[in-house]
């Protein structure tokens, strides 16, 4: 039994309860949201694309994200399958919830007419700010921590504030706050992805590409620490990899439990090893063959219309702006009536 020392519940509506993980995830998403639309004007898109786009994207990420946890964990939803639903209580794979906007996001990009690589790339900072925000569910339901460590190394140590060292007391022992040093992470990547997206060296796809480098490379470490990682069972070979990697770690930190019953590797870590090697040889790849001629600061371009996403606002703008003003000639039209005024009369005439 956990030991909770912040209420998960924020408000209860009669018998409706609402839950800090959700407002929690929801500011992350208006958070990404608000990014994403500054970020869209300077290309010429309006605010309802990155808003639908919003809409389709998160129901499919924590979908996708709850699917995937169950999916590593069948064995005991299968037992409760009445949890399965209850994502309140914490137990969504952000790779999961990554897989399903991905999914959703190309088939609306590319049905609007756009590159998907270069709405992903406007889209980058916005999911790292999400998942900054995002993790801080994760401290409020005291889970996805790391393996146990002394209060001491905690508060003198790394200078962690109290409320979140006294959170991470579960039932009587302290333990890493991962999602802390994830999410502290995740912010300064955030300030990396702001400060290349302005440098004219900035292919298309290579923001997107950056996001997953820097986000896995924190998470391939982090992830070691956990005590929940969801596992398989692997070659010793792989195992050993994965350990020669994270040693550098050895001399502050000291890795999580993993139940041998669960796996010897954790799926994560090793999703994030692949996908900073990927996103590497992508980048090179495309720079070498040709293929990373569009810059991330061109103009967005509409391969269906053939203009690009500012002169298509604009000349939608125009078209509001001309029947605003045929209707305010028409309701002016009216008033016209019985206004001309009648001929004096000329009483210098003579008589």
């Amino acid at each position: 039994m956990f030991t909770m020392l912040l209420n998960p519940i924020a408000f209860s509506i009669g018998s409706l309860d609402v839950h800090w993980y959700g407002i929690i995830l929801g500011s992350a998403a208006l958070a990404g949201l608000l990014l994403a639309v500054q970020e869209g004007k300077r290309f010429g898109l309006n605010a309802d694309f990155f808003l639908d786009l919003l809409l389709i994207g998160v129901p499919s990420s924590i979908i996708v994200a709850r699917l995937y946890y169950v999916a590593f964990k069948w064995d005991y939803y299968q037992a409760n399958p009445g949890e399965i639903i209850q994502i309140w209580n914490g137990g969504i794979a952000i790779y999961g919830a990554l897989i399903g906007a991905l999914l959703s996001g190309f088939f609306y990009i590319r049905a609007k007419g756009y590159s998907f690589l270069r709405i992903a790339d406007i889209c980058a900072p916005s999911l790292l700010i999400g998942q900054m925000i995002g993790r801080w569910g994760n401290f409020v339901n005291q889970e996805a921590y790391g393996g146990e460590v002394e209060e001491s190394f905690l508060r003198d140590t790394l200078h962690i504030p109290g409320f979140i060292v006294n959170q991470m007391n579960v039932e009587g022992v302290f333990h890493h706050p991962t999602f802390l040093y994830e999410s502290l992470w995740s912010l300064l990547g955030l300030v990396v992805l702001f400060v290349i997206r302005r440098r004219n060296f900035l292919k298309k796809g290579e923001l997107l590409f950056t996001y997953f480098i820097w986000y896995s490379i924190g998470r391939f470490f982090i992830e070691a620490l956990r005590t929940d990682s969801l596992a398989f069972k692997g070659p010793e070979w792989l195992k050993s990899v994965l350990d020669a990697l994270w040693s550098p770690m050895t001399a502050v930190f000291e890795q999580g439990y993993l139940n041998p019953a669960e796996g010897n590797i954790r799926i994560s870590q090793l999703l994030a090893l692949l996908l900073v090697l990927g996103g590497i040889i992508l980048i090179v790849a495309r720079r070498t063959m040709g293929y990373a001629a569009e810059r991330y600061n061109d103009p967005l371009v509409n391969f269906k219309t053939g203009k690009t996403a500012s002169q298509t606002r604009e000349e939608t703008e125009n078209s509001k702006n001309d029947a605003n003003k045929n209707d305010s000639n028409d309701a002016d039209g009216g008033n016209d009536v019985g206004d001309t005024e009648a001929p004096s009369e000329n009483h210098d005439r003579p008589v």
